[in-house]
């Protein structure tokens, strides 16, 4: 063999020797971003998960304007943002209802949202104010979820 065939050889190993210790490192750097992340998230989720359970069964709250007297419709408030806040709410049975999501800064799975036993999904915007009309509802429990069904929602009707 010639001296450049050599040369080429043996700076090719090297080339391969040190682009496999670069991505090596960059994997293990990835696994431990994501290992991290992934541990924050369950943090994140336990936290939110403990605060709600904490709270009592949360009734709905008459808009300020009292329009569920003038128009006979009442509204239950969630807001959805790395799971739905009151997880439990109550609510009257045998009048218009309307479930009322507010996000502000809704990146997560909660920014979809599913109703399987009236056949409705959603996709809520990333912040704002979205309504969804449930007609009058019967004496019961609606369950609703995110789109992956990692996070729930009740509604008790009495």
């Amino acid at each position: 063999m010639n001296k450049k065939t050599i040369i080429s050889i043996v700076v090719a190993g090297a080339l391969i020797i040190l682009a496999l210790i670069f991505t090596n490192n960059k994997a293990d750097n990835i696994v431990k971003d994501n290992i991290t992340e992934i541990q924050n998230v369950k943090i994140e989720q336990n936290t939110i998960t403990e605060v709600a359970d904490k709270k009592e069964d949360t009734k709905i709250k008459e808009p300020a304007d009292n329009s569920i007297k003038t128009t006979g419709t009442q509204i239950i408030e969630i807001t959805a943002k790395g799971g739905y806040t009151p997880r439990k709410s109550v609510a009257k049975a045998g009048i218009p209802t309307v479930l009322r999501f507010n996000t502000n800064g809704t990146f997560d799975c909660s920014s979809s949202v599913r109703i399987p036993s009236m056949n409705i999904t959603k996709f809520l915007p990333q912040s704002g104010s979205t309504d969804i009309d449930l007609g009058v509802q019967p004496v019961g429990t609606l369950t609703g979820t995110c789109g992956m069904g990692m996070y729930s929602f009740e509604i008790q009707f009495q």
